[in-house]
């Protein structure tokens, strides 16, 4: 680990000493697209020597073994013109399909909207010889990038407007161990990022695989759709080294642009699992694809509208949801309204301030539900700081083994949660209830008791909250008002 994470630290310091790349977005851009052929390269390999006649999808002259891998190959003016001129342009017009030609489809997928920053050919050499330090075929060396491969994410939490990509580890595993996704299901992120619900995923499923038709079914499982072009090529990238041989399923595009009643049978899953955009708002127009009763144009919400959608029934979904959507009204509360109607919200697991932290100070809920049978109890789970922590940053985050205890809490589906019961950190709350309260489902823990915190980080949230509260009591009065006067 400590050579590779060198090895990566030399060319991130090589990249700043080209005026062509602006900062850790674009040096991780301009590392994720060297590395995708590298790795594809490393792939394609083990194909030649595993498979009959293999062909690769890229032409010969543009593998990454023909025109980086010789340290003394080409460098300076005539590297930057082969890059630019040639290699992106044949990469970004590669033929083929999904289903003719799945990896020049991939490959195709993440150069589309690629960008070479470095304007120094000769520092680009630099960078591709210590890239060809690495050997992707060494299951140990790929098992320890694998590591060093989360941290270059955790890198995207300090470059702008990026970091919203990273959703920690420990979330993601926590979700994907309670949803408990099988083998023969097929399982969606619709907001993909750089892939970390579904790595979790596959990790989890390859537990059952006990044959080559079981590892052929799982790569066929998994799907993703990731809108913004670095974690989609981060994604890809991502899943090939977790042993996805062809990311064909992981499209990149909005999955919100595609009207709601566009979507089939065929395009139901059996388990979604994802960390949608927040506090973000849709481009004009997308909001149309939705029926006119939930239209608007925030991003959580709509993703939310769509999950439900797309589901079959039985399917189970676990999602990440701020505070806002709990409290919401206006279109917030009809969607809340269809989502306890037709899906079963067992539980809310409510996470302190500070877990995605520096992305947002905003606190975060953990929604779990099954569509098919309407909601009868929400049970809530306030997930404590471990002893003597009282706020999560970027060097002490949220670690797996805090939810050991919501794990043991947590019971069985099948029987309705019949072995919960309620303690410092659970509580249930009755449909009647919430629909008293308008459907409002951000609750309070009745077993806590008050206690006036100073944290500026917690009144910041807490003032964003009711700025937040103040809003939709303003929209829903802007809502009433036109009304009014159009039936005057």
């Amino acid at each position: 680990m400590s050579n590779l994470s060198s090895v990566i630290k030399s060319i991130q310091d090589i990249m700043r000493q080209d005026s062509g790349v602006d900062g850790d977005a674009q040096r991780i851009s301009q590392l994720t697209w060297l590395l995708f052929l590298k790795v594809f390269d490393a792939l394609e390999e083990e194909l030649e020597l595993t498979r009959d006649h293999y062909t690769s999808p890229i032409p010969d002259e543009m593998r990454w073994r023909q025109w980086a891998a010789n340290a003394e190959g080409i460098t300076g003016d005539e590297l930057l013109d082969f890059v630019d001129n040639q290699l992106f342009a044949t990469l970004k017009n590669l033929s083929g399909d999904a289903q003719r030609n799945p990896r020049g489809f991939v490959v195709r997928g993440v150069f589309e909207d690629a960008y070479n920053y470095m304007k120094s050919g000769h520092l680009l050499r630099q960078v591709i010889n210590k890239l060809n330090a690495i050997d992707f075929n060494r299951q140990s060396e790929r098992h320890q990038f694998n590591d060093l491969y989360e941290k270059i994410l955790k890198d995207l939490q300090s470059a702008g407007n990026a970091g919203e990509f990273y959703t920690p580890r420990a979330v993601t595993q926590f979700m994907v161990d309670m949803v408990n996704p099988q083998l023969g299901e097929v399982l969606l992120d619709p907001a993909t990022g750089t892939g970390g619900f579904l790595v979790c995923a596959i990790e989890h499923l390859r537990k059952q695989v006990q044959n080559t038709d079981q590892e052929a079914l799982l790569q066929t499982s998994i799907r993703g759709v990731e809108k913004k072009q670095l974690p989609h090529m981060l994604c890809v990238t991502n899943l090939m080294l977790h042993g996805v041989e062809v990311p064909s399923l992981i499209e990149h595009g909005n999955t919100l642009s595609r009207p709601l009643r566009d979507y089939g049978a065929a395009d139901r899953v059996d388990v979604v699992l994802t960390n949608p955009p927040f506090g973000g708002i849709e481009e004009a127009g997308i909001e149309q694809g939705f029926p006119a009763d939930v239209r608007t144009k925030e991003t959580a919400d709509l993703f939310l509208v769509l999950i439900k959608h797309l589901l079959k029934t039985n399917g189970r979904a676990a999602l990440v949801l701020p505070d806002g959507t709990l409290f919401g009204e206006g279109v917030k509360t009809r969607i809340k309204e269809q989502l306890l109607n037709e899906c079963n919200l067992h539980t809310i697991v409510r996470l302190p301030n500070g877990v995605f932290a520096p992305y947002t100070g905003i606190k975060t809920n953990l929604l779990f539900f099954t569509k098919g049978q309407p909601t009868e109890n929400v049970w809530y789970y306030e997930h404590p700081y471990p002893a003597g922590v009282k706020n999560y940053n970027k060097t002490k985050p949220i670690r797996i083994e805090e939810f050991d205890v919501e794990k043991a809490w947590w019971g069985s589906e099948a029987d309705g949660f019949a072995s919960r019961v309620e303690n410092e950190q659970a509580w249930k709350v009755s449909i009647e209830t919430i629909k008293a309260a308008n459907y409002n489902l951000d609750h309070k823990n009745p077993h806590a008791a008050d206690v006036i915190s100073h944290d500026p980080d917690l009144l910041l949230a807490d003032y964003a909250r009711q700025q937040g509260e103040a809003q939709s009591l303003r929209d829903q009065l802007k809502e009433i008002l036109t009304k009014s006067l159009a039936g005057a």
